[in-house]
């Protein structure tokens, strides 16, 4: 663990962002703190400075994502009718297979050092996906897991009813984390039809509007999801 452990965590909403320069924000963010984390090597336990914690949230205009284990054919629109549907496509390094971000979605890149709350890969995704779980509830939706597949699932025992809400994919280094999640609250879930979402065949997609039948203030589920990940991380705001 870090000799100065730091929960303190800074919340910044960037809004409706490129996912370009997304990227180059998130990047930017954890090159800092593993730049820290560098210098804090050569220096005895009580001149070490803390690492920082970041949480951002932020809407995409129509991209899709493939993970560095992922498979491009999961991208079944050919790549020169992207224009047309006003998509982008990128290659990322983060775990997983092919997603899509879009308005109206909430996409939640939390650029933490792990050793400031524990390290261990596989709590940081559940707990991430708990927080969700935790949100959806507020709504009255019960939301749960599926068995060997990460995100956050509605019927997830059901295989003909089993849909999906809320998709994760992170990578670290060094034990700072980044990449994140991606909630479903008012998408257009049409454009999860040219892809095969997260490289699953048999499973559908859905979304907080479509489970109620209504528009939802994305706001007023930010507000719910930001708590309950401080909650879950025992983060202090900054």
């Amino acid at each position: 663990m870090n000799p100065v452990q730091n929960k303190k965590t800074r919340f910044i909403d960037i809004g409706l962002k490129d996912y370009q320069q997304a990227w180059d924000y998130q990047a930017s963010l954890f090159e800092q703190i593993l730049a820290t984390k560098t210098a804090n090597r050569d220096l005895p336990a009580d001149a070490q400075q803390a690492t920082d914690n970041y949480l951002v949230f932020c809407e995409h205009p129509h991209v899709f994502t493939l993970g560095k284990s992922g498979h491009e054919e999961n991208l079944i629109i050919p790549k020169e009718e992207l224009a047309d549907v006003q998509a982008t496509y990128y290659r990322v390094n983060r775990g997983g297979d092919i997603t899509y971000h879009g308005p109206g979605q909430i996409v939640g890149y939390p650029v933490i050092d792990l050793e400031n709350f524990f390290t261990d890969i596989h709590r940081y995704m559940r707990f991430m996906e708990e927080a969700v779980i935790q949100t959806l509830r507020e709504y009255k939706i019960e939301a749960g897991r599926s068995p060997g597949q990460t995100g956050v699932w509605l019927d997830p025992d059901d295989a003909h009813r089993a849909r999906k809400i809320c998709a994760l994919g992170v990578r670290t280094s060094r034990w700072v984390a980044m990449h994140g999640f991606a909630f479903n609250v008012n998408p257009d879930l049409r454009y999860f039809g040219y892809i095969v979402p997260c490289g699953i065949q048999d499973k559908a997609v859905t979304s907080l509007e479509k489970e109620l039948g209504r528009k939802v203030d994305l706001e007023e589920v930010k507000q719910i999801l930001k708590e309950k990940i401080r909650v879950q991380f025992d983060m202090e705001w900054l």
